[in-house]
């Protein structure tokens, strides 16, 4: 009877939840931290080893995995194993990375541990990253200065020369980014004046007088700023570091293409722990290179976030409007019945339908439309009729809209009706009491469906493949050129940086750890976003708490 009762009483519910929710929190947890763990060591300044093969060749790389495979997979090879191999029943495969990526045909070799012998782990052998072809494992034998002789100290060398490289590919990045930029943006100024001069029967001798004038002008401006580049350029390779790699063979890294060098046997905790930090911050803060395979990840998170805080711009108004629309004013009806279905209905549509719509709807109808109106002169090349940032901000918001009006719905119907007789007994309009008193009671609730909104849209990516997102975006958004914020530029996200990655790439062993480290940045992101969020939040929370909010 007392076992029924306490049954009955509910509490063993209550323990049965508790429990569950604690072991999802858990999972959660666990598999944020395995996540992080696997992206974050990818900085982690591993050690070199090195090998003599069974053939008296020399192995030099970095262990990246070792798995243990049973004798009777390896019964066929007829292997020399010793007496301890045989007890054990299984033999050590290792991965190891060689990189050198234009000598080698893989940056990864399989190998078993019984065809290595006198592992150890050399001091003078180096890790150097490079703009292009990944990582050289190599020692350093040599350097080669700018007036053609050989240094005597080539590890200061390859300092001082990395921070001449620096500061000259700033100067060419400055270059590209100001000077020739706005060169480019005047003469394509220039071409859709001359285009619209034409659609308007204004071309007059005169005016092509002035256009070719001005347009050698900035040809011969253009010109000189890329002459300037190639000068830079080639002051760029005239310094080079000589390695030798495993093979004993004698290759030439030019500084230009060094972004950072380092000895990983060398280094102290301190140093490999500063190391980390660097690399960390430098895949926060830079573009992507080698097809997405190295590098930073910049250009993803601005456009991530830019994505989700235009789509909130577009989505709450849009939302509360609707929400308040079915809860204040329309009368319960067949008519308000099916469209409260049909916006519960809409919650469950795949997210790929919705990219179909967008494209078809908003790129070609709209955007086409806008292009015809305002952008007659850049026609047949489309400016806004093209998948773009816009575009993908107004499908994640039709996307997200259902969660918006659910959620506000459901606060609004928290407020007792007594504080809405009583706004409009003291002779308030129902607009008045709707935007003073409702509303800003309900404001939890429209921040909670934001919440949900912003988690669902920030990891969305079939819906972008369709609308603006691309593998490599060649501008941000966002820069100083009128009118600063380019709505109709397409842009990168992580979620679509994660399919490439771990889908698109041919070198997929070496983009696996940079898989899971956007991953955890993109979660962190929301994280980020949703913190944010549920600040504002409880801070509406607590100020309406006294007038019966809960």
């Amino acid at each position: 009877m007392r076992l029924f009762s306490w049954i009955k009483s509910g509490a063993p519910w209550i323990w049965l939840t508790g429990g569950a929710v604690s072991a999802s929190l858990l999972s959660v947890l666990g598999l944020m931290l395995f996540i992080g763990w696997q992206g974050l060591t990818y900085f982690w300044p591993s050690p070199l080893y090195m090998w003599q093969t069974d053939q008296g060749a020399r192995l030099v790389g970095q262990l990246y995995e070792q798995e243990w495979v049973p004798l009777s997979h390896l019964h066929s090879l007829n292997l020399p194993l010793t007496q301890e191999q045989i007890e054990r029943g299984s033999v050590a495969r290792l991965s190891v990375k060689i990189a050198n990526r234009e000598r080698n045909t893989s940056d990864f070799i399989s190998i078993l541990d019984i065809h290595l012998r006198d592992k150890t782990q050399p001091k003078d052998w180096a890790v150097v990253d490079r703009e292009r072809n990944g990582q050289f494992f190599g020692r350093p034998v040599g350097y080669i200065q700018q007036d053609g002789s050989m240094a005597n100290d080539v590890d200061a060398a390859v300092i001082d020369g990395m921070e001449q490289a620096e500061r000259i590919r700033d100067q060419i990045h400055s270059l590209i980014t100001d000077k020739i930029a706005a060169l480019g943006h005047q003469v394509e100024q220039l071409q859709h004046e001359k285009r619209r001069k034409e659609l308007n029967g204004q071309l007059s001798k005169s005016y092509l007088i002035e256009y070719k004038l001005e347009k050698n002008q900035l040809d011969n401006a253009m010109a000189l700023a890329e002459q300037d580049i190639d000068d830079l350029r080639e002051q760029l390779g005239k310094q080079a570091l000589i390695m030798e790699d495993m093979t004993g063979e004698q290759v030439t890294l030019p500084i230009g293409q060094i972004l950072r060098f380092w000895y990983p046997n060398k280094m102290s905790m301190g140093e490999k722990i500063a190391h980390w930090a660097h690399g960390v911050w430098l895949f926060l803060s830079d573009d992507p290179r080698e097809s997405n395979s190295e590098g930073g990840v910049f250009p993803a998170i601005f456009g991530t976030v830019l994505l989700v805080l235009l789509m909130s711009i577009v989505v709450m108004p849009l939302g509360i409007i609707a929400a308040v629309y079915l809860h204040e004013y329309a009368k319960d009806n067949a008519f308000t019945r099916l469209i409260r279905v049909a916006v519960i209905n809409l919650a469950g549509v795949p997210s790929i339908v919705y990219g179909v719509f967008g494209l078809g709807f908003f790129v070609y109808t709209i955007g086409g439309t806008i292009d015809k109106w305002f952008f007659t002169e850049n026609l047949p090349t489309p400016t806004f009729g093209t998948p773009g940032l816009l575009w993908s901000a107004l499908t994640l918001a039709v996307l997200t809209l259902p969660v918006v009006i659910v959620a506000t719905e459901e606060g609004l119907s928290r407020i007792p009706n007594s504080i809405r007789h009583g706004s409009l007994a003291l002779g308030a309009t129902q607009f008045e009491t709707v935007w003073r008193i409702v509303l800003p009671m309900a404001s939890p609730a429209m921040i909670t469906g934001l919440i949900l909104a912003i988690a669902r849209a920030a990891g969305e990516v079939a819906p972008l493949m369709l609308v603006g997102v691309v593998k490599l975006a060649s501008n941000l958004p966002v820069d100083n050129e009128f009118p600063y914020l380019h709505l109709e530029r397409k842009f990168m996200h992580l979620g679509f940086h994660i399919y490439d990655l771990g889908f698109q790439t041919t070198n997929i062993e070496a983009a696996r750890p940079l898989v899971y480290a956007t991953a955890f940045l993109l979660v962190m992101v929301i994280v980020l976003l949703n913190l944010t969020a549920i600040s504002i939040r409880n801070n509406l929370r607590e100020k309406y708490r006294t007038l019966g909010q809960d």
